[in-house]
């Protein structure tokens, strides 16, 4: 794997000690490059922590228990979820075919919440209903 560009900051070493040794039933594996998971042999799931924090989009962005996640299906059934409003972002990598998605998110919630909280997702009806 190849770490992400702000791997080494401090807030993804908060993140890589809290991965769980399984996701989605999958076990964790070791990897070779700083603040990433995998889980599953051949991997189903791809953690990098210290990718670019997303900007405004109109990706499709959901909140699971917390946590915002801007979803990527352009490589269907390969999903890749990225963090928002966290600083630095954390990507996922699902292979639907192996695991589902949202399991795993949740599985990874209590290590992606040590990051600090810069925003959140907005949908239509927060800008329309804004006065």
């Amino acid at each position: 794997m190849e770490p992400a560009p702000d791997a080494a900051a401090p807030e993804c070493a908060e993140v890589s000690v809290r991965l769980p040794s399984t996701v989605d039933g999958l076990e964790l594996r070791l990897t070779n490059a700083q603040a990433t998971g995998a889980w599953g042999t051949p991997a189903g799931v791809l953690l990098r922590c210290g990718v670019p924090t997303p900007g405004p989009t109109t990706d499709y962005c959901q909140n699971l228990n917390g946590i915002d996640w801007v979803l990527d299906d352009s490589q269907a059934p390969t999903y890749r979820f990225t963090s928002y409003g966290r600083t630095p972002a954390v990507e996922v990598i699902v292979d639907s075919d192996v695991v589902s998605g949202t399991a795993v998110l949740i599985d990874l919630e209590n290590a992606v919440a040590k990051l600090p909280k810069t925003g959140a997702c907005v949908g239509a009806d927060d800008v329309l209903g804004a006065q």
